[in-house]
């Protein structure tokens, strides 16, 4: 274990400045809080903080971390206070710690949703101060190191957390090094077997291409030097994980994977790269395809070098990266090589302001979009998006660049922009094309953004996108619109009550939220939409005196196909709280129901169909305007609309029905759901025939299926989008008009 003189040392060595007391008292301090608490391999604990210490060390990182480091698991593991903490070594010390404490004894359904709340919570800390990162991803690699001592279990776990989340956090921050150990370990465990023959696979190829990455790197100095370039070159084999995931995606086997080997040129100025990248390329053959210059156009997360794959010595394909020793650094250690924190101790980059260049600022724009989310667990699916997609980078109409992920859309792209253009995004130009909202963009588009004020995005366009930040954006604004038309639903339900009783919806109605132990009145009025506070009930905490249980008498048509004459009453309630009774005292059909809005005209909730601002769904049997309708509130879903004939009307109380009429904008080409039966000759080219005549009145036939094939007739069903009755009536007498059709009949299914 390493002494404390030992660890002040080495931060000494790199940084003079160092605040040599501080790391002293953060040593001893860490040493005594964990006193004797032991590690599952049975080393003391405080050999765990130390060594994610040393691990920091080696990426030069300041003193605050150091101590940081050797502090991180005082609060969660030992008695030590965050108070504690930040009177002995500083509030901000305090709060890189606290950013690495687990949220402890949560009240969480499953594994799964501790592990997002936890890594929510990391997240949070890190849009703040990215050393927390820094100091978590160390905790986490040495975790690993020591992972044999785990049950089986927990190293199954740790090691598919540390590749879905912390290795892909280190290589979008930069730090290529670490994030290659992290996924080697968990390779290790999480495919033992694969891990095992891939390396036993790969040591027979040394021995087969013995020699070659000798000869190759000969070759490269060579040409270097002939043309008076300074450059190190170095050639290495890729690492298993690398290798592997290579072989997975690509379907492959490892015999026909023939980039392997990897070399590495670092020159002194970007413009000796250029230089050497034509040297490369004038000397072996370029693969096509396979060229990329970050240099010009760095990824997000700083990275900068030229890459390029040739057939080199024996014909062998070999990846060539072509880069200055800056580029090197941050290649291999992201942030940490950038020596934020000695001259800006704020934990924030200098310069960092260009969310495309800059890793850190990617990684707060990121964090503040995702914490968005509704919930943990949505919050880590969608990270785990944005962590693990390749990039394609496209251009505004001013030059300004932005970074997506492969398959992005021009919706991406709204959104990466800006949270409020994508709200309102309705269409792209790229490229000066006007193209769908859908297409895949490629590298160096550039895409103008259509917006519509009022536009909302449906529920279906999160299918369209590739990032988690647009897919939370839709998922919420859908969440907000079907509470919006809920709202609206429950206070229209409620005035509709009250107008029946003669009266008008109070304008204060926060007695609601006491009786029924909501947070706001738009609460109540979800709840009076979704059927979860009866109508009645909410009327009659309102206004006490009214008896909603009036009986109120309406004479509704007898049924003639009964023959009934009797001077009887029957009682039927409605959802409204009133009563009504038939005059032939037999108990109410759907045909009473119909008589509902004539006996007390205006009181119905008015239905703009598909697009109504309150929730409502047509059952498939159809229901357009100018049929006579009936509303059924069903719970979670709104107001079902049925036709007054429908005989899946009798499956629903009488108390859930409720008094709707139509309020369609005339100027709104809108279609609805109506069902008809064709009974024709079956004879070849019939079908034809009858799709041609519903085309040409302009109707819609959205499914088709044939209920009965005799030898001489056939009867099909139709599921027809029609604009209203008049619309469906016109369609129907074509067809009767018509000599290849025998009958038709309109269907209440």
């Amino acid at each position: 274990m390493m002494r404390q003189y030992e660890l002040v040392e080495r931060v000494l060595k790199y940084d003079p400045k160092a605040d040599e007391a501080l790391l002293n008292r953060a040593y001893v301090y860490a040493m005594k809080a964990h006193g004797h608490q032991k590690r599952k391999s049975g080393d003391p604990y405080f050999s765990h903080p130390l060594e994610v210490a040393a691990i920091l060390t080696g990426l030069k990182l300041d003193d605050a971390t150091i101590a940081t480091a050797l502090l991180h698991d005082t609060i969660e593991d030992t008695d030590a206070t965050r108070a504690e903490i930040d009177h002995l070594f500083g509030k901000k010390i305090g709060e890189l710690v606290d950013g690495l404490t687990k949220i402890k004894r949560l009240d969480l359904m499953s594994k799964k949703a501790e592990q997002a709340e936890n890594f929510r919570k990391l997240l949070i800390a890190i849009s703040s101060d990215i050393r927390v990162l820094l100091v978590k991803l160390a905790d986490r690699l040495h975790n690993m190191r020591t992972l044999e001592h785990n049950t089986p279990e927990s190293q199954q776990r740790n090691a598919q957390e540390t590749l879905d989340i912390y290795a892909p956090l280190a290589g979008r921050i930069g730090m290529q090094q670490m994030r290659e150990e992290l996924e080697e370990h968990s390779f290790r465990w999480l495919h033992p077997k694969a891990y095992k023959a891939l390396n036993d696979n790969l040591e027979s190829l040394r021995k087969t291409t013995g020699g070659l990455l000798e000869e190759t790197t000969a070759a490269l100095n060579a040409m270097l030097s002939a043309s008076s370039i300074n450059g190190v070159v170095t050639g290495r084999e890729k690492k298993p994980y690398a290798i592997w995931d290579k072989l997975v995606q690509k379907k492959t086997s490892l015999e026909k994977l023939s980039d392997i080997y990897a070399f590495r040129i670092i020159v002194d100025t970007d413009a000796d790269c250029y230089r050497a990248l034509g040297l490369v390329h004038t000397t072996w053959q370029a693969v096509p395809g396979r060229f990329k210059d970050y240099i010009s156009v760095p990824k997000q997360n700083g990275y900068q070098s030229l890459h390029t794959t040739v057939l080199g010595p024996r014909k062998q394909r070999l990846e060539l990266q072509i880069r200055t020793q800056r580029m090197h650094e941050t290649a291999e250690y992201g942030v940490a090589a950038h020596a934020l924190y000695k001259d800006n101790r704020s934990g924030t980059p200098n310069g960092a302001t260009d969310p495309g260049t800059n890793p850190y600022a990617w990684l707060r724009r990121m964090v503040e979009s995702l914490m968005e989310g509704d919930n943990a667990e949505e919050f880590l699916e969608h990270t785990k998006l944005e962590l693990f997609r390749d990039q394609v980078f496209c251009f505004t109409p001013k030059g300004n660049l932005i970074a997506l992920p492969r398959g992005a859309t021009p919706l991406d792209f709204a959104y990466a922009v800006h949270t409020d253009i994508g709200a309102i995004a309705s269409g792209a130009i790229v490229n000066g094309r006007h193209v769908p909202i859908e297409t895949k963009l490629r590298n160096g588009d550039e895409v103008e953004v259509l917006t519509t004020r009022g536009h909302v995005h449906p529920a279906a366009w999160e299918a369209l996108v590739a990032t988690g930040r647009a897919q939370l954006a839709i998922r919420r604004s859908a969440r907000d619109a079907e509470r919006r038309r809920f709202i609206e639903l429950g206070r229209r339900l409620l005035t509709a009550q009250f107008h029946r009783n003669g009266q008008e919806l109070p304008d204060d109605l926060r007695r609601l939220t006491t009786r029924f132990s909501q947070k706001t009145i738009d609460d109540v009025l979800v709840a009076v939409a979704r059927n979860e506070i009866p109508i009645p009930e909410a009327v009659a905490a309102l206004e006490p005196e009214i008896r909603t249980g009036d009986q109120t008498a309406a004479k509704l048509r007898p049924r003639k196909e009964r023959g009934e004459g009797e001077d009887g009453w029957f009682n039927l309630t409605t959802a409204s709280g009133l009563k009504f009774r038939t005059t032939d005292g037999l108990a109410p059909t759907t045909e009473d129901a119909a008589a509902l809005g004539s006996a007390f005209p205006g009181t119905g909730i008015p239905i703009r169909g598909l697009m109504n601002d309150v929730p409502v769904s047509f059952e498939p049997g159809g229901a357009v305007p100018g049929d006579r309708i009936i509303g059924v509130l069903t719970p979670g879903e709104g107001i079902r609309v049925f036709q007054i004939h429908s005989p899946r009307l009798k499956e629903y109380e009488h108390e859930r029905w409720i008094d709707v009429t139509w309020d369609v904008d005339q100027r709104r080409l809108e279609r609805f759901p109506a069902v008809i039966d064709v009974v024709c000759p079956n004879e070849p080219g019939t079908l034809a025939q009858v799709a041609a005549i519903i085309g040409q009145a302009g109707g819609n036939i959205d499914k088709l299926h044939m209920l009965e094939r005799a030898s001489d007739f056939t009867t099909m069903r139709l599921n027809l989008g029609v604009y209203d009755l008049a619309h469906l009536t016109h369609i129907i007498s074509g067809l009767r008009a018509h000599s290849v059709v025998n009958k038709v009949e309109r269907v209440f299914e």
